[in-house]
Order: C-alpha cells, then sequence, then structure tokens
C-alpha cells in the first residue's frame, strides 16, 4: 500500500516531534509550508500555548508574492521580532515534516536574522 504525500509528511511530522519539545523558555518554532503561503508558531508544548506567530497571510506580507524564499524570510524576520518582544531568545525548529530546505530553511534563516537562537 502507497502512501500518499499528505501522509508520508504526517509521519515524517511525527518522526520529528518524538524528540522535539517546547517549552516556555525555548519553545517550539513550528513551520507549515502550504503552496500558497508559509506560517510558522512559538508554540509551548508544556502549556499548549502558541506565545507568538506570523504569516505570509497576514495584510502585511500579504501584498508581493507569498509563495517565495524571499517571503518566508521575511516572516521569519517577523516572528523573531515578535518572540524577542514576547522575551523569547531561543528556539527549538520544528520544520513539520518537510525538509529543511528552501522556504522552510529561510524561515530559520530569517529569524536567526532578527536575533533568535534557532
Amino acid at each position: 500500500m502507497t502512501m500518499t504525500k499528505r501522509e508520508a509528511r504526517g509521519r515524517r511530522h511525527r518522526r520529528v516531534r518524538k524528540k522535539v519539545r517546547g517549552t516556555s523558555e525555548r519553545p517550539r518554532l513550528a513551520v507549515f509550508r502550504s503552496s500558497r503561503h508559509i506560517y510558522a508558531q512559538m508554540i509551548d508544548d508544556v502549556h499548549g500555548r502558541t506565545l507568538a506567530a506570523a504569516s505570509t497571510a497576514e495584510s502585511g506580507l500579504k501584498g508581493s508574492a507569498t509563495a517565495t524564499v524571499d517571503a518566508a524570510k521575511a516572516v521569519g524576520k517577523l516572528i523573531g521580532e515578535r518572540a524577542k518582544a514576547a522575551g523569547i531568545a531561543t528556539a527549538v525548529f520544528d520544520r513539520g515534516g518537510f525538509r529543511y530546505h528552501g522556504r522552510v530553511a529561510s524561515v530559520a534563516d530569517g529569524a536567526r536574522e532578527a536575533g533568535l537562537k534557532v
């Protein structure tokens, strides 16, 4: 039996999530990539809370192309700035079952440029 792309990504994501766990001091920077947008969240898994979020679906980033490496870097910078404002200095990166490549890697690079240790 063959898996669909979605099932395969879900399986990879579960495998990543076994090891990656966010706390309030060091939350999980979770990335989701769709064909049209990219989303990033800082998540405290201990309390089950989202501490900060950013995406290309927001009105500030929606003006230009949203499914590009540059847009992903802008989302990374934005999530890094919002995390800094919330008092977060470091995070663990959760690639969400996607390859650490292209838009997913750009989010991490943008967050690092904003001063977040990822």
